[in-house]
């Protein structure tokens, strides 16, 4: 959630950097500062209001110890009618509170100054690409196929069960996504992240604390009786395990890793981009978060970036990297950078992660804090990357990796499967 003095300190830069992401933010910001404005005025009212009837209340003892009956009545009445005026302020300051708090988080995150100009996809930039293409065998299957020859992933089973974006993974199929979770744990524990183990259902609080509520309550799974929601990432629940936190400038870097089932209904996916593994209700993911101190959290998201290359390095995929455009950015994110693997048989590029810096934006909803050395309370930087999705990287993995005797595997991941095809 972006600060009403981010809005209000440079309103001609605020609109511009909106524009970024396609959003005609002056009609809202116009309406926070009437909003704002309202709020101060109440305030200073009710402060008044307040005062006047303290002073009021001590005056009334002092004219009754004088024998000043009348006038002591007289107060009396005074102080209630300032009551009662207090209260409709009280009243009215809640309700512009709230309309505040509605307009502002409409507005998303304020895009980096790097963020390219772009609309769609086809506008983000090939930061880096690493091609590393494997001899496959004349008309190489798609993963969905080689999945129902090699019987380790059943699409139609999952529909019996669940629906179709449920699959269920068998045999050698079950143990490879076991084996790159604990791969992808391991070379994140490695590099200096905790492992949390989240709940995989959080409240609505957590969901508007890292930006999924209100913007993406229709892509989220809601168990209405408790009004609980599944996660569509473990960002959510590892993030707000610093919910309403302060902390020392000392604790930072603050960073953990976890893994869970994801759970997204993807509202309106249809077609070749969601066969097979493409694109699933329910998957698996690793993630890693960051929390830092904000003059650090572009060299922090530098190092993520560099810390899921390794990874998607040691699988010996071709990949590239791309800085998303403003329009492709998500909500909440001030920059992100995503990872595509190719895929020789689909022939298409599949994104397998993506690592983003929210700045500011995630810790003022969260009201995460740190005293700086001035004992200054200040807003944290929040940063999180997938490390990696399985969905798509099994795809590539089976695809890229296909020959006439079966599926090879990749040497780092010989050790957690304990098998090489």
């Amino acid at each position: 959630m972006l600060t009403i003095k981010q809005l209000r300190d440079d309103r001609e830069a605020a609109i511009r950097r909106l524009a970024k992401k396609g959003v005609d933010a002056a009609p809202v910001i116009t309406e926070i500062e009437k909003l704002d404005d309202r709020r101060k005025a109440i305030q200073h009212e009710l402060d008044e209001c307040l005062a006047t009837q303290n002073q009021a209340a001590k005056q009334i003892g002092a004219l009754m110890g004088q024998g000043r009956r009348d006038e002591a009545e007289a107060k009396k009445a005074e102080v209630a009618s300032l009551k009662e005026r207090s209260n409709a302020l009280n009243a009215e300051f809640k309700e512009v509170s709230d309309a505040l708090q509605a307009a502002i988080v409409t507005l998303p995150n304020f895009p980096a100054d790097i963020v390219p100009e772009g609309k769609t996809a086809e506008d983000n930039l090939v930061v880096k690409l690493v091609e590393s293409y494997t001899q496959l065998p004349e008309n190489p299957l798609p993963h969905w196929e080689l999945a129902r020859k090699y019987d380790i992933i059943d699409f139609d089973l999952g529909v019996k069960l669940t629906g179709a974006g449920f699959p269920v993974y068998k045999g050698q199929g079950a143990r490879l996504q076991r084996a790159l979770i604990n791969f992808f744990l391991d070379c994140n524990t490695r590099a200096g992240y905790l492992e949390v183990e989240p709940p995989v259902m959080v409240n609505e609080a957590s969901g508007f604390g890292t930006g999924q509520l209100p913007d993406k309550e229709g892509q989220m799974y809601h168990a209405t009786a408790d009004n609980f929601y599944l996660v569509p990432t473990a960002e959510v629940p590892v993030t707000n395990i610093y919910r309403d936190v302060i902390l020392d400038e000392k604790d930072f870097p603050v960073k953990m890793t976890a893994y869970t089932p994801c759970f997204r209904r993807e509202a309106g996916s249809y077609g070749k981009d969601v066969r097979g593994l493409n694109r699933l209700h329910q998957f698996d993911k690793v993630e890693i978060v960051q929390l830092s101190l904000p003059e650090k959290s572009y060299e922090a998201l530098d190092g993520m970036v560099a810390h899921v290359e390794s990874i998607v390095k040691a699988l010996k995929l071709p990949y590239r990297i791309l800085r998303l455009c403003g329009g492709d950015m998500s909500f909440t994110s001030a920059l992100t950078y995503d990872f595509e693997v190719y895929s020789e048989a689909q022939k298409r590029w599949l994104e397998v992660s993506s690592v983003s810096n929210f700045e500011s934006f995630q810790a003022n909803r969260l009201k995460l804090r740190y005293k700086d050395a001035d004992k200054k309370t200040r807003l944290a930087h929040t940063l999180n990357g997938s490390s990696l999705a399985l969905p798509r990287i099994v795809a590539a993995l089976l695809e890229n990796n296909q020959t006439p005797d079966g599926i090879r595997i990749p040497e780092a991941l010989i050790p957690y499967t304990g098998f090489d095809m």
